[in-house]
């Protein structure tokens, strides 16, 4: 324990010598480099609609729910976190794309990864173990049968593909839900579909084929908290670099 809290020690100081040498130097941009914010930003946040999911939320008794906090945490909440569309426009206004951060007038705000710890807080995440896509991983619908317990045939049968993506409507796993046997598997199908619907809404009404690889590793403890927020970035960076787009993350 106490060999644990010196290397902490170590560590906070290696980031302030870093702090105060970038404070010297200055940053890693372009010299002569001028962050400009002024060019409008037309971002649409449009959401899926989750009275469904909050329905079942609240049908489901004390049992069940302590089975889902239990393996993922504070989902459920974000099911009744209500988005200021007007607030989140003029927000994005302001991202400022070269810094990856937030920038008003002269001071930055960036959200971070202990921030995006806590609101999920689940006691399965092991912080260290990031997520990453592996080249040769299971096939989707390998994974599907892995998350929902379903056979081949229900799966296959039921995968959708729209431009060069697949997915599993929202539908169909939502029925799954309801009348699944398995307890467990009922909340494993539900966290899919909030990570699909609410964490990484690329196609609306549908789960991406990308939630399912990141999702199917979260029984070994991997963290998800680092895919989120390098996901936000990237939506933030590209509706700023067209200047319009439609906002893909957790709101």
């Amino acid at each position: 324990m106490e060999n644990g809290f010196f290397d902490k020690v170590e560590d906070n100081a290696a980031v302030r010598i870093w702090a105060e040498t970038q404070q010297e130097k200055g940053d890693s941009l372009t010299e002569g480099y001028v962050s400009e914010l002024w060019d409008f930003t037309r971002v649409s946040v449009t959401q899926n609609n989750l009275q469904e999911m909050k329905k079942i939320w609240g049908q489901w008794d004390n049992e069940i729910k302590r089975l889902f906090y239990c393996h993922y945490g504070d989902l459920p909440y974000l099911l009744d976190v209500k988005i200021d569309e007007l607030l989140f426009r003029a927000l994005v206004q302001y991202w400022n794309s070269a810094y990856s951060c937030f920038t008003f007038g002269k001071v930055d705000l960036v959200p971070t990864i202990e921030e995006y710890t806590a609101l999920i807080r689940c006691p399965k995440i092991q912080v260290d173990r990031i997520y990453s896509k592996t080249a040769n991983g299971p096939a989707f619908s390998k994974r599907l049968m892995n998350i929902t317990g379903m056979s081949k045939q229900w799966v296959t049968a039921r995968i959708k593909q729209k431009g060069g993506c697949r997915y599993i409507p929202w539908r169909n796993l939502r029925d799954l839900i309801l009348a699944h046997p398995d307890k467990k598997k009922s909340v494993d199908v539900f966290a899919l579909s909030i990570y699909g619907l609410v964490i990484f809404p690329k196609a609306l009404r549908h789960i991406d084929e990308a939630v399912s690889d990141l999702f199917n590793r979260l029984g070994k403890g991997t963290t998800p908290v680092p895919a989120i927020l390098a996901e936000t970035f990237k939506s933030l960076n590209a509706c700023r670099r067209v200047g319009e787009g439609r906002f893909i993350g957790c709101a």
